[in-house]
């Protein structure tokens, strides 16, 4: 009885080049407001962290390629695997500066204090590994 309902089930949902779609417009769009941040804002602040950490400060420059640049190749599907690394990697480096003192804690209401910053990043891996689907301008 219950298998019957669940392939029954199944064959109703089956969209998973929706579920893609809809996964790479999430994670594009909410990344890019951070983006917009930082062409209202600059990113100074961020080129002292890193210059505080022994890094060259122009490193900071990508974070625009990490939060402009690679979500909206992957809105539109355009070399999403790689655009879905590098999504990935600019939160790595992000938590690595502002984030790491955040790691063993819980917040006042049970979350772990870095979930935003893994959510986001498993997801940009979660779209590298999946790819675009086929609704976008590159099918792989």
């Amino acid at each position: 009885m219950f298998t019957t309902m669940n392939n029954k089930f199944a064959r109703f949902v089956d969209a998973s080049d929706a579920g893609k779609l809809l996964l790479r417009l999430t994670f594009g769009i909410l990344v890019l407001f951070h983006g917009y941040a930082k062409t209202q804002n600059g990113v100074g602040w961020i080129a002292g962290l890193l210059q505080t950490h022994g890094l060259p400060g122009f490193i900071a420059y990508g974070a625009y390629i990490g939060e402009i640049v690679a979500p909206i190749m992957i809105i539109v599907g355009f070399l999403t695997r790689l655009a879905g690394l590098v999504f990935a990697f600019n939160l790595l480096v992000a938590t690595l500066l502002v984030g790491l003192d955040h790691f063993f804690k819980v917040t006042e209401v049970g979350a772990w204090a870095l979930e935003t910053e893994a959510l986001y990043f498993f997801g940009g891996l979660a779209i590298m590994l999946i790819g675009p689907g086929k609704y976008a301008i590159m099918k792989n």
